[in-house]
């Protein structure tokens, strides 16, 4: 497997210097902090994530006070208690964008925050806890318990909420195939998912870097 000083030099030489590529990097959030996100907080960037994906992210963007707006903040305890006719009214609301589908992935998610906030107190005790050598792990908890959580989707709200995470875009993966990696492009499977985790564990050790980190210098590489 290539070691990560090289993609880390090719990164350089494409972006114009360390200082550049530095200045690219993710911000992440320290465990206290994620320890005390609130789980509004974690229902809204679900849902933001979830209208986001296949559509048009500026229009999500610019219509994102309004969906604040009509899910009162988004607190779980209160969206779980909505009647399907209050949902349907939702799903048919011109402020926010009208996908009945997306729409009903909010309640089923407020539903699996709650189920996870009382196991662990709340739903960031659980993510900050997490080790990010089990990253796949935590990819496959949110696939199996959210609600159109899987894949990139549920990997972006982990980074967007300050997790340390790696995210397997198009670019991410290439870079993994050029470094020797068996992997094809949307890999889903626990095996291809597991040799990914190894290499980003393998590249953590020898460089000391977060994995939000490697993971945007593999994507700069390219």
């Amino acid at each position: 497997m290539e070691h990560f000083t090289d993609i880390y030099q090719r990164a350089c030489e494409r972006h114009g210097g360390a200082s550049a590529v530095d200045s690219l990097m993710p911000a992440l959030r320290s465990a206290k902090a994620l320890a005390t996100s609130k789980d509004d907080r974690w229902l809204a960037q679900m849902t933001r994530c979830i209208f986001q994906a296949g559509f048009v992210w500026r229009v999500v963007d610019h219509k994102w006070p309004e969906f604040e707006d009509v899910f009162f903040g988004f607190p779980p305890h209160k969206i779980v208690m909505l009647s399907p006719e209050q949902i349907d009214r939702f799903a048919c609301n011109p402020r926010i964008i009208r996908n009945r589908q997306k729409v009903l992935s909010v309640q089923a998610n407020a539903q699996f925050i709650l189920d996870i906030a009382q196991a662990h107190g709340s739903f960031g005790k659980l993510i900050a806890r997490w080790p990010e050598q089990d990253l796949i792990g935590l990819f496959a908890l949110m696939k199996a318990q959210g609600s159109r959580l899987g894949g990139m989707t549920g990997q972006r709200v982990l980074r967007n909420m300050g997790k340390d995470t790696f995210i397997l875009t198009a670019d991410v993966v290439r870079c993994l195939q050029r470094s020797g990696i068996d992997v094809k492009e949307n890999p889903v499977g626990k095996r291809k998912l597991q040799l990914i985790q190894d290499a980003f564990n393998q590249w953590h050790e020898e460089s000391g870097l977060p994995y939000s980190h490697i993971s945007r210098i593999c994507a700069l590489s390219l």
